[in-house]
């Protein structure tokens, strides 16, 4: 097989083995109490759902909401940003624990959501900011997707969606994106 068709192929196999495990945890907690893991703000067992939270959803529909939205997302990850997996890892844990200090106590958190606006946020907001062929067309990708997404930051979004977690998410993932692409510019030598 050809380099590129292969290295797309693995991109491919790593972004859908993570939603399949999402999937999967959705099966299991059919018959099994998983929801327990999810994220409880300011709460010692809550702890565990800084990264357990995106693998666990209320119901169904929670699921299928989720889940094109974050393989679009991840694909878009994956092919255009060096280090995908350490970018969702840090996304992932940063949202985790904004919503952990800041989120509304005693609601149990969980979903992708907070996972997809925090990538969304990386990808716009690296997009702006390096202002290179590959990240802007990723930005605006992203952006004619999924503009709409960021109705969820607000509290009007409704009773049922955790905006705050929509929120933080974003929150990091513009931080991250910011924090991250600064040091990198710091890092280069001048000519």
């Amino acid at each position: 097989m050809p380099g590129p068709v292969r290295k797309l192929i693995d991109q491919l196999w790593g972004v859908f083995a993570l939603v399949g495990l999402i999937w999967l945890v959705r099966l299991l907690s059919l018959v099994l109490d998983l929801n327990q893991w999810g994220l409880m703000p300011r709460t010692l067992g809550g702890l565990v759902g800084i990264i357990t939270m995106p693998f666990l959803h209320r119901d169904l529909s929670d699921l299928l909401g989720n889940t094109v939205p974050l393989t679009v997302l991840l694909l878009i990850l994956r092919t255009t940003r060096p280090n995908p997996w350490r970018i969702l890892l840090c996304l992932q844990s940063g949202a985790g624990v904004l919503i952990w200090g800041l989120g509304r106590p005693d609601v149990l958190h969980l979903g992708a959501g907070p996972l997809l606006y925090a990538i969304a946020a990386y990808l716009i907001t690296a997009g702006v900011q390096e202002r290179r062929p590959i990240p802007i067309a990723a930005a605006v990708l992203v952006t004619v997707l999924y503009g709409t997404l960021f109705w969820g930051l607000l509290p009007t979004a409704g009773t049922h969606v955790f905006w705050e977690g929509h929120l933080f998410g974003a929150v990091f993932g513009v931080i991250f994106a910011t924090q991250t692409l600064r040091r990198l510019r710091s890092q280069k030598p001048t000519t």
